[in-house]
């Protein structure tokens, strides 16, 4: 069994979807009641058993490095005042995890974020998170797919069944089902019309890779908006060697869309035993 302990979380995006909220603030840091994006992802990671962390970063970002950073005059005046209570997730995933920052220069896209972690990665397998999906579940999503990895010996992409009319907004994967959640990949087809999707298998933000992806990255053509697409790459190396798509179990939130955002901001929101106040509120007003 190999053990994973490397994870590339790719957040150098620009949050167009959400501007004008994200001109001067990563969407990664958009907060979920109280918890920004990157938390839940990152917490997931360190859940996972995962604790070298790199997260892709590009300019506007630096308010990413300082949430996982440590602030003593905070601390020191919580501590003071009976509230540390209030940093005990942050202070969890910082006295467990190393977490690195590398800025992406320019926006060349997902495929070109992940390659500019090769050095740190190296030859070993390591989880692909992205900064804008959270998942929720029993196992860590990233777990998940880490213990498909390991079953198959064979990069893992996590996948969800999707609604027919929203297979265009997903890439897709064409695959051999060989149990009830693994599919051995034949291709992967990005945002096909309805008519044309070989599934309703859509590939969400959770995979672990070999390093061999970074010869692939660097062989993978620009392509709409000259960006480097990892679903690109995913072709070229299904052409050397296996590759398996594992349905992962949970709910799944993305945050790159309005709708995911409010989504995940209530559901949360209402799983809180502090705030059960917010769903008397929310039963008044639709009463």
């Amino acid at each position: 069994m190999t053990e994973i302990k490397k994870a590339v979380i790719p957040a150098a995006g620009m949050g167009i979807r959400f501007l004008p909220a994200t001109k001067s603030q990563p969407k990664e840091m958009l907060p979920i009641v109280d918890k920004p994006v990157i938390h839940f992802v990152v917490e997931e990671l360190v859940n996972s058993g995962i604790d070298d962390i790199i997260i892709i970063t590009g300019r506007g970002k630096r308010a990413l490095e300082d949430y996982f950073d440590f602030m003593p005059e905070l601390e020191n005046h919580l501590k003071n005042s009976g509230q540390s209570n209030l940093l005990k997730s942050i202070d969890d995933i910082l006295n467990n995890s190393s977490i690195h920052f590398i800025r992406q220069r320019e926006p060349k896209g997902l495929g070109d974020a992940i390659l500019l972690a090769e050095k740190h990665i190296g030859n070993e397998p390591f989880v692909v998170a992205l900064g804008d999906d959270i998942v929720i579940s029993e196992e860590p999503a990233a777990k998940q797919v880490v213990n498909a990895f390991n079953k198959h010996n064979a990069s893992i992409i996590g996948v969800e069944e999707v609604p027919e009319h929203l297979v265009s907004s997903y890439g897709v994967v064409d695959g051999s089902q060989i149990d009830d959640s693994t599919f051995q990949i034949k291709d992967l087809i990005e945002k096909p019309t309805v008519q044309h999707a070989p599934s309703n298998m859509g590939i969400i933000g959770r995979y672990v890779l070999t390093s061999d992806i970074f010869d692939c990255l660097k062989s993978t053509k620009p392509g709409h908006k000259g960006e480097v697409q990892l679903t690109d790459a995913l072709k070229i190396l299904l052409t050397k060697q296996n590759i398996y798509a594992y349905k992962i179990k949970g709910r799944r939130y993305d945050i790159g869309n309005k709708l995911g955002f409010l989504k995940a901001t209530i559901e949360l929101a209402l799983q809180r035993e502090d705030l059960g106040e917010f769903r008397a509120y929310l039963k008044k007003i639709f009463s």
